[in-house]
Parts: structure tokens; C-alpha cells; sequence
């Protein structure tokens, strides 16, 4: 369970700040300074620091993390976004699967509560999660995994084809046995037990 803290009054500017840091080269460490070369100058911008440690971009000490290096990737930028807002916001999905806009009351509700937040405050971290999810793909998602352990296939026992033919003939083909009968055969290969069944079957069934 996850619900950050992190916000920024300057969320209106993340959508152009998370592009600089798709185009541009990793730093070894992001600092203010680099900011201020991206053009983020203000003491407002200086926020989206805590904001990148809080999505996983970035470590506690400001290295890029594999996270960070993902991101740069165009053909996937949106899918890792959409990743990370999960994580750190996880709260929020575990009461709004897929969030709208029409849930923004909910969730400054949400952000108050769990915060202790002021009305000012709270609103300030619906609008920096709302800016986020602009940038995110949830499409794909590995919510619904394939299970690790699938069951093999069984393999089906041989049948003879001419006893098979038997109940075609004489319209019996429109008895429908494999629909209504469930025969459970004995795993064997000796080929004159299932010619026993299936006689057996045709006596007291089909005649």
C-alpha cells in the first residue's frame, strides 16, 4: 500500500518535463542544478525531484535507476509511466481501478485523509497524480498473469476407428454421445478394452 506525499504546484508543467528526460541523456546524479539547465529555474520545479525518487526514476541519493533509462525509450515511456504511477499511487486503484475525472473529489478525499491534508494541499496532489496518469498506458497490464503452473495436456487414449464408425450408421450419428455421455477410460493400451466399452455402449445405449 502506497500513497506519496510528493506533489508539485507546477503540475501543469510534467508533461514537458518528463519529454526533456525521455530526449535527453541520463545524468549520473539529477540535482537542482540540472533543473535549471532544463530549463526548470523556479523553486516550484524543484519538487519534481522528490516526485522522480517517489515514481522510482530516480534513487534516494538522485541516480537514475533502470526505471529512468526505461523511460527514455519513446516506444515504451508510456507503459513505464503507467507502471510506476501504480506502485506509488496504489492506494488510489485499490478504490478506483481505472481513475477519471470524475473521481477527483474522491481522491482529494483520499489524499486529505490519509495525509492529515489541508483542502489547499490535497488538491495539489490530485492535480500532480492527474497530470501523471496523462502520461501513462495501462493497456497490457499483467494484473491478469497466465498461472506459473498450467496443467499439462492429457493425452487422449486411441480409439478404433470402426468401432467409431458404428455409431454413425443407422442415424445414430444424431444421438450427439459425446455431449451427453461422459466416458472416463481407463489409461491402457491394450486396444480390446475399449472395443469391450464401446460395445458394451452400443448394446445397451444406441440398440
Amino acid at each position: 500500500m502506497a500513497l506519496p506525499t510528493t506533489y508539485t504546484q507546477a503540475f501543469g508543467l510534467l508533461a514537458d518535463f518528463f519529454g526533456r528526460i525521455r530526449d535527453a541523456q541520463a545524468p549520473p546524479k539529477f540535482t537542482n542544478q540540472l533543473l535549471k539547465d532544463m530549463g526548470f529555474a523556479s523553486t516550484n520545479h524543484r519538487a519534481f525531484i522528490p516526485l522522480l525518487k517517489s515514481l522510482g526514476f530516480l534513487s534516494a541519493d538522485g541516480t537514475p535507476t533502470p526505471r529512468y533509462h526505461d523511460y527514455r525509450n519513446h516506444s515504451m515511456s508510456k507503459k513505464v509511466m503507467g507502471k510506476a504511477i501504480k506502485e506509488a499511487y496504489s492506494d488510489i486503484f485499490l478504490i478506483k481501478a481505472n481513475p477519471t475525472a470524475a473521481d477527483r473529489p474522491l481522491i482529494e478525499g483520499k489524499f486529505k485523509s490519509f495525509h492529515n491534508a489541508s483542502d489547499v494541499v490535497a488538491s495539489l496532489m490530485a492535480k500532480t497524480f492527474y497530470s501523471l496518469l496523462d502520461l501513462a498506458d495501462f493497456s497490457g497490464d499483467d494484473t491478469a498473469a497466465k498461472p506459473s503452473n498450467p496443467k499439462p495436456p492429457v493425452d487422449k487414449p486411441p480409439v478404433d476407428d470402426d468401432l467409431e464408425k458404428q455409431f454413425k450408421e443407422k442415424g445414430h450419428g444424431t444421438v450427439g454421445l459425446h455431449y451427453n455421455i461422459q466416458i472416463h477410460l481407463p489409461a491402457t493400451k491394450d486396444i480390446e478394452v475399449y472395443n469391450a466399452i464401446f460395445k458394451s455402449l452400443k448394446d445397451h445405449l444406441i440398440e
